[in-house]
């Protein structure tokens, strides 16, 4: 359906059951723009989503990937959770369906907006198993929330759902693959957003849901549990777009997160309760060039060390705890711009630090080269080549306790572990 039909909606429009393929495109893309809260605001903004209406969205990733580890069972690439179950050995090729999606947003009338997601994601589910498991092959509310607000007559607007937080600049300029600073930092929680967006300038502010959240959140709620049961977290975003030329911008930010996932103790198991929180900042900045130049970057670390991050058992207790951090610099180019395609070349590095120097959970490096086509606004076709040095993952990071999984004064950890790999896909969205 033409954008174009919708530059003007009169109130009075019946309800419309539409698809709007550019739209959808932009709210169920991953790991490029994930504001998502904004980027609705915006479309109804444009009329791209009519007034009193449903409209509807599906989004289907297939890939064909190759990569190969220095160290059995190591592979750093964190598009897909490394498991011994479907990763043994040191090289892995697959031809699988990556994820799926189905988008409803409803619009009631110019400033009452509902979006929600349904996502099936074998690949990066925190299931057991392999990918043919039933564990793994579930489908979820990815993101559901409802928006107050239109941007059109008041610059203030609020939200309340399953939500990305507006912590930093998390998205990628890769065509498929997430940077390791979304990995390590963006969001995803209940909660409610109040926001101001006007003339260039965006103040956002989240209230979270405490406990361990479903990524990248995490404060203390009592009695020892880790379900988000208090309005205990919080995250502060602020940027501004700046002029430097008649195509030339630079857009500057910074954020805080009151409650991070970066506070267990010693020994680490992803998503456990926390005896108190670990805030972090975060500064950023993009400069945009007319529709063929972006480039980003950005920087986040907690306050406090990870506690977690010290082993007392010899010999790793030699390393002390560590504040984790990451960095995210990349850029992309457009070019061989038409009507119906736009080719672009983009290229990443990002990393994440987690240890006390030299220790075997140091940080882990991620690069990434990205070849990609761009179809009607809305499908893409890519081709990636990615490097990752270090094998760092989140449960038991700095070891363990007793014998499960290890024996103590083990990690599987590793800085000597790499990864290459090239992976082919499609992104196509209805």
């Amino acid at each position: 359906m033409s954008l174009a039909s919708f530059s003007q909606q009169p109130e009075s429009n019946p309800f419309q059951l539409t698809t709007v393929s550019e739209a959808s495109y932009q709210m169920l893309e991953s790991n490029q723009n994930l504001r998502k809260v904004s980027t609705l605001l915006e479309l109804r903004q444009q009329f791209v989503i009519p007034n009193n209406g449903l409209t509807l969205g599906m989004q289907l990733i297939a890939i064909a990937d190759y990569q190969k580890s220095t160290e059995d069972s190591k592979f750093g690439y964190l598009m897909r959770h490394p498991t011994s179950a479907n990763q043994v050995g040191t090289s892995v090729s697959e031809a699988v369906i990556h994820s799926a999606q189905i988008s409803l947003t409803g619009s009631l009338n110019p400033w009452l907006t509902t979006h929600l997601e349904l996502l099936y994601n074998p690949e990066q589910s925190f299931g057991s198993g392999t990918i043919t498991s039933l564990e793994r092959n579930q489908i979820q509310l990815r993101r559901g929330f409802i928006v107050l607000g239109d941007l059109n007559t008041f610059p203030l607007y609020g939200a309340i759902g399953k939500m990305d937080t507006p912590f930093g600049q998390t998205g990628s300029v890769s065509p498929f693959t997430n940077s390791s600073l979304w990995h390590a930092f963006g969001g995803l929680a209940y909660g409610m957003q109040l926001g101001y967006q006007k003339n260039d300038l965006n103040i956002s502010l989240m209230l979270v849901q405490g406990g361990s959240q479903f990524r990248a959140a995490n404060t203390p709620v009592g009695d020892n549990t880790n379900v988000p049961s208090k309005l205990n977290n919080f995250v502060a975003d602020i940027n501004y777009k700046f002029p430097l030329g008649q195509q030339l911008f630079l857009q500057a930010g910074a954020s805080y997160l009151y409650g991070s996932p970066y506070c267990q103790d010693f020994p680490v198991t992803h998503f456990n309760p926390c005896s108190k929180n670990n805030p972090a900042y975060t500064l950023y900045a993009n400069i945009q060039y007319g529709e063929n130049l972006y480039l980003k970057g950005g920087f986040a670390k907690t306050l406090n060390v990870w506690e977690g991050t010290h082993n007392p058992t010899p010999p790793l207790d030699i390393f002390e705890a560590a504040k984790a951090s990451s960095m995210d610099l990349g850029g992309v180019f457009n070019f061989f711009e038409s009507k119906k395609m736009c080719y672009s070349v983009s290229a990443e590095f990002s990393n994440f630090r987690a240890g006390a120097e030299n220790s075997p959970w140091e940080r882990q490096n991620q690069w990434i080269l990205g070849l990609s086509g761009l179809y009607l606004k809305s499908s893409k076709f890519f081709i990636e080549a990615f490097h990752t040095q270090g094998f760092v993952p989140l449960n038991f990071i700095s070891g363990s306790s007793d014998n499960n999984p290890f024996p103590p004064g083990i990690t599987h950890s590793s800085q000597e572990a790499n990864s290459i790999g090239i992976l082919v896909g499609s992104q196509i969205t209805f």
